[in-house]
């Protein structure tokens, strides 16, 4: 997994800079709702200045919405870890799984935002477009050519699985129960839908 090892001192800084300023938006929007919450009483909450704020998130949605900074090594890592002769399917269940795992801080309170705001919904498909593109990469290069068929039925199943387990949960029920659901959906889709 990604972590701040080999990351220079200011470096360091800007990231603990800017997982407070989340951290602390996404508690004070847990306790009271999205638009009861001030940008002022989040960067108060996080010990920073409005000033300082907005030289890390645009806005109140980006700081629920972007992507954390060193999300695509992270995913990288993800990818880099699974063996070579390890079965396409096992190693994408366990590359979405560990991918959904990162968003175990915010998960919750986006999927509450997105349902009645489509345009926050629209806004955070771009980050996984890139993971999405970034793992089609990675597993071309891990099956033989002429086997474009199996890859393309593996990347999307893998994708509709995560997705299904995304649909089925209710943030209130708590992040365990979402990684429950995603890894009974892996395993439904691994054994197939021919037998019930």
């Amino acid at each position: 997994m990604a972590s701040q090892t080999g990351m220079g001192l200011r470096e360091r800084k800007k990231l603990a800079t800017w997982q407070a300023i989340r951290s602390a938006a996404l508690q004070l929007i847990d306790q009271h709702d999205f638009d009861s919450v001030s940008l002022e009483e989040i960067a108060e909450a996080a010990g920073v200045s409005r000033t300082t704020l907005f030289n890390y998130f645009t806005s109140k949605e980006a700081i629920v919405l972007d992507p954390a900074p060193r999300d695509p090594e992270l995913w990288r890592s993800l990818m880099d870890e699974r063996p070579e002769d390890e079965a396409l399917w096992t190693s994408l269940q366990a590359i979405y799984l560990g991918y959904l795992a990162t968003f175990s801080d915010r998960l919750g309170v986006q999927k509450r935002l997105k349902a009645v705001s489509p345009t926050l919904a629209a806004s955070s498909r771009e980050h996984a477009a890139r993971f999405k593109s970034e793992l089609r990469d990675w597993a071309a290069n891990r099956v033989p050519s002429g086997c474009e068929l199996r890859l393309e039925l593996a990347l999307h199943t893998a994708e509709a699985a995560t997705a299904a387990a995304y649909t089925l949960w209710a943030p209130d029920d708590g992040f365990d129960r979402l990684m429950e659901l995603a890894q009974t959906c892996f395993e439904q889709a691994g054994r197939g839908f021919a037998h019930p």
